[in-house]
């Protein structure tokens, strides 16, 4: 009977101890010849037996053959248990019943040199057993029950090692060791060579968008990341102006990825999992770039050439991105593999080490190579209007054609005029001004925005997209071409908050125009009689001219030229891409900020103004008479309209004056109120 035993504890039930699924390996019920106490004792070691099959049949049916493993999975339509951490987790497994069957051959040579030993003997070796098989077991059914998969394999190890038994905690840690290996594998493949070994989605990086609803608890959500004080928090909402595959380049789109935070187990950070997604964003965009060079580029135009041939020169000159500590870094990674326990310092040190190198090597070739500072200035020249003389002679050219609906050909029209206006002031730069376009979205055109502005982005006019603007200046926008490899840092997303600023300050600016254009036709007739009316039409100017010359210096100099000069400074004050891109991405969204455009009372409040600047400017235009009936009503409501605008926006400037967090509020009141006269006109303009 002992030895039916030990073939019953190895898996092979028989006469004396039987099978059954529901309760598992007994001993016989029918055996005259045992006493209760050798039943109990036998039942118990049974246990061990059942829970042994139970081990042996769930690594068996999880680490079959891969091929029939993934043809099964695909008649049960992925309903069924797969994938590579689940075979290491059966790996681990097995080697932890290693030291189990060893017992039983050790039992059973003892057996055959004394046949006198009892089955309490048994009890006494395999005791050991008898606290690490339920445990075990308890880990097993759970990934059952609730379909465990990928690296919540390791979250659900991790969670269950953390007890206070010795044999089981070690145990488990044994599997959680060969769990992180496969983990290893895939972050050297992600982080060194920019591949995502991940069919079976179980990594916790992933490529597309990110779900935005799953996220790190309050406490990690808080946890400073390293780079300039930033929380998780803050980076991943910063990292919402990091979006959509690149169109259009001149080099291979770098493909997005993102977190799958559901996987990433509870004991490496979230400030950890940003650094591996920026690494190996970084290496997969170079490993694409030189692996796959666009023919057509090769063969277009001679000017681009050169463009291309300072790339290949970058390339040549910088190296690897990780500047060739592929094998340095695979070794350290193998180090961290052979560790029986997971280190989370260890790991963070080595990830620290790669990120640095990585982001020293994109400063080197995004500042030094491939200029970014002056990338910088083409932004804010062209899309920041920092060339002012150009706008103004651009829109001196195109106010005929924009101040009516576009049509087809508004757009190669508006481009002409944009030429023209470059050539007069001078701006000969054959290099630059074939990557500008003026671009006009109107009715039937297929536009990409058609389905409103990206990433929340707060439109400059509440016309949809859908509908036929009421002017060309309402639908027009600026494109431009960015070179590899700033297009990791102006994506379109990017770009299309640029546009969003370069109509508001465009349209701040056309009406600036206009007001001083009724000047000039004012001083022309200064030498007539002028009416009571032309009092009136004259102080209505004069007030409208007061704000749109405040509003655009505080928009130009308080915020445009002080935030530049920030990112500047901060630029100049790293050799890290990351922290560039952060500082970038608070310049942009500091300008939504400042500018309120993200404030939708005052943005809304300031464009019933411009519209009311630019309707008197247009009755003013058109007739230089003295105002018949119709035209003193049309300025009496001006005069009315104006006077309720300027008293609202007062109103709000003053709300928030004392908060901290709208000091440009305060700022933009102190320009307009700055000797009190708004003030002492009750708060309102137009009197």
């Amino acid at each position: 009977m002992i030895h039916e035993l030990l073939l019953a504890l190895s898996g092979y039930p028989g006469t004396i101890f039987t099978w059954n699924k529901r309760t598992g390996l007994q001993v016989s019920q029918d055996l005259p010849f045992l006493h209760p106490s050798e039943t109990s004792v036998l039942n118990r070691l049974s246990k061990l037996g059942s829970d042994y099959m139970r081990f042996t049949e769930f690594i068996e049916q999880h680490t079959g053959h891969v091929h029939q493993q993934e043809h099964h999975m695909n008649q049960q339509n992925q309903t069924v248990l797969h994938g590579i951490y689940l075979r290491a987790f059966c790996t681990g497994l097995d080697s932890m019943l290693q030291p189990y069957r060893q017992a039983l051959l050790d039992l059973e040579r003892e057996f055959l040199g004394d046949p006198h030993l009892t089955i309490s003997h048994v009890n006494y070796k395999l005791d050991q057993f008898q606290l690490l098989f339920p445990s075990v077991m308890m880990v097993v059914e759970t990934i059952k029950s609730q379909k465990i998969h990928g690296c919540q394999i390791l979250e659900t190890v991790y969670k269950h090692s953390c007890g206070g038994l010795p044999p089981v905690r070690m145990a488990l840690e044994k599997i959680l060791a060969v769990c992180h290996g496969v983990m290893y594998k895939q972050l050297a493949a992600w982080m060194l060579h920019g591949l995502l070994l991940d069919q079976n989605e179980e990594f916790f990086v992933k490529q597309g968008p990110s779900a935005g609803g799953a996220a790190a608890n309050q406490e990690e959500e808080e946890e400073d990341l390293g780079l300039g004080g930033l929380s998780g928090k803050q980076l991943r909402e910063l990292q919402d102006l990091r979006l959509i595959e690149e169109e259009n380049m001149l080099a291979p789109s770098l493909q997005q990825f993102s977190l799958r935070t559901e996987m990433l187990p509870s004991y490496i950070p979230i400030r950890v999992a940003e650094k591996i997604l920026f690494v190996g964003e970084s290496v997969q965009m170079f490993e694409n770039h030189t692996h796959g060079p666009s023919r057509a580029v090769i063969l277009s135009k001679i000017s681009q050439i050169i463009c291309i041939m300072k790339e290949l020169n970058a390339l040549f000159i910088l190296g690897s991105i990780l500047k060739h500590q592929e094998d340095t870094f695979a070794t350290e990674l193998h180090k961290l593999k052979q560790q029986p326990l997971f280190s989370l310092v260890d790991f963070e040190n080595l990830i620290d080490r790669i990120r640095s190198t990585v982001a020293e090597h994109l400063w080197t070739l995004m500042v030094e190579e491939s200029d970014l500072l002056e990338q910088l200035k083409i932004i804010k020249d062209f899309y920041l209007l920092g060339r002012g003389e150009l706008y103004q002679v651009f829109i001196d050219l195109a106010q005929h054609m924009l101040k009516t609906p576009p049509t087809a050909v508004t757009e190669h029209d508006v481009n002409v005029a944009f030429q023209q206006a470059a050539h007069k002031v001078l701006l000969d730069d054959d290099n630059l001004l074939p990557l500008l376009h003026l671009t006009i979205d109107y009715q039937g055109k297929d536009c990409k925005e058609a389905t409103g502005p990206r990433d929340g982005a707060t439109p400059p006019q509440d016309t949809s997209p859908r509908e036929v603007p009421p002017t060309g200046w309402a639908a027009l926008g600026l494109t431009y071409k960015v070179q590899w490899p700033l297009h990791i840092l102006f994506t379109p997303a990017v770009l299309e908050k640029y546009n969003v600023v370069f109509r508001y300050l465009l349209s701040v600016r056309r009406v600036q125009s206009q007001l001083q254009h009724c000047w000039a036709l004012q001083m022309q007739r200064k030498h007539l009689k002028s009416t009571q009316m032309d009092a009136v039409k004259w102080r209505l100017r004069n007030h409208m001219a007061f704000l749109i010359d405040n509003l655009q210096y505080y928009l130009q100099v308080d915020v445009l030229e002080s935030q530049f000069s920030q990112l500047l400074q901060q630029i100049n004050s790293t050799r890290d891409f990351e922290s560039i891109r952060l500082a970038h991405d608070h310049f942009l969204s500091n300008l939504l900020a400042q500018s309120f455009i993200l404030l939708k009372p005052v943005f809304h409040c300031l464009n019933e103004i411009l519209e009311l600047c630019q309707s008197f400017c247009s009755m003013v235009s058109q007739s230089m008479a003295p105002l018949d009936e119709r035209g003193t009503a049309q300025l009496d409501l001006l005069v009315k309209g104006f006077r309720r605008q300027s008293s609202l926006l007062f109103k709000i400037l003053s709300s928030v004056r004392n908060h901290q967090i709208n000091s440009d509020l305060a700022q933009l009141l102190l320009r307009l109120d700055y000797n009190k006269y708004y003030t002492q006109a009750g708060g309102t303009l137009g009197r």
